[in-house]
């Protein structure tokens, strides 16, 4: 699988992030890789924020994948602390590879090195091979989410 680097995402990445983002039905809908302006904002609020790590996985040089853990304190659960696994994206030619299977092995890493109890996700509904890949690595699809745009 080569050298792989995970690492903070840091300004320089955002094109290659959004271009992940935007690489594929939903997210070709929902991302404008021609303007990062408002992405470059995002990573400064992020980087701002101790609770979120924004990462990359790099490869070559090059920025293969990432994703966001934002880890939650909270009251529920004898006052367990959670992460949430979001935005994860592997570029196309590396599909297939166990790079996502990396990401997501460092994400629960990293979860209990913060000394969560609990990491979840959510995953689009019409996003089944996601959701394969999830259940094969452990995560069971135990609750049923919802959204309100605002």
């Amino acid at each position: 699988m080569g050298d792989l680097e995970i690492r903070a995402a840091v300004t320089e990445d955002v094109p290659a992030i959004v271009g992940m983002l935007a690489d594929d039905p939903l997210g070709s809908q929902r991302e404008s890789p021609d303007d990062l302006t408002p992405y470059l904002a995002a990573l400064e609020r992020l980087t701002a924020d101790p609770n979120q790590h924004l990462v990359v996985a790099v490869r070559e040089g090059r920025v293969v994948g990432t994703l966001q853990l934002t880890v939650i304190p909270g009251l529920s659960r004898r006052g367990a602390t959670r992460s949430v696994i979001e935005a994860v994206r592997i570029h196309a030619d590396e599909r297939g590879s166990g790079l996502g299977t990396r990401l997501i092995e460092w994400a629960i890493a990293e979860s209990r090195r913060q000394g969560c109890q609990l990491v979840q996700l959510t995953s689009d509904a019409t996003r089944t091979d996601a959701h394969r890949f999830y259940e094969r690595l452990g995560f069971t699809a135990s609750h049923v989410g919802f959204k309100l745009p605002l």
